[in-house]
């Protein structure tokens, strides 16, 4: 089992809130700036890595129940993505890794993809 708190370790990420919820398990990764994409191949108790850093990434995670969000090259999001992110419980991690440097060394480390449309 892979933990949030793994992630962290994994790309070398730093926690910009959500700390409660490290303990949490992840299934599987999504890497995407498109929202759309996302809601059509994510399943539950999954990572998103993304570097679209406006509040449609929270609300997405709040319907598809993904525990924990990684932006990429060090983004950080606004206040108020944090904000929602808080409300909605889902843990926010920021990388200094491009995407797909993130989401190879994830899947190097036993995180699987999802290939199959989930029917939203």
């Amino acid at each position: 089992m892979i933990t949030i708190r793994d992630l962290i370790r994994i790309l070398d990420a730093k926690v910009l809130c959500g700390e409660d919820k490290l303990d949490e398990e992840v299934r599987s990764a999504c890497g995407s700036d498109l929202m759309s994409d996302v809601l059509a191949f994510v399943k539950d108790k999954a990572l998103l890595i993304t570097g679209l850093t406006n509040v449609h990434v929270m609300r997405t995670a709040e319907m598809l129940d993904i525990h924990c969000v990684v932006f990429a090259r060090g983004k950080i999001p606004s206040d108020e993505v944090l904000e929602e992110a808080n409300e909605v419980g889902v843990c926010v991690l920021s990388t200094e890794h491009t995407s797909y440097v993130a989401c190879g060394l994830l899947y190097a480390a036993g995180i699987p993809g999802t290939s199959k449309r989930t029917g939203a």
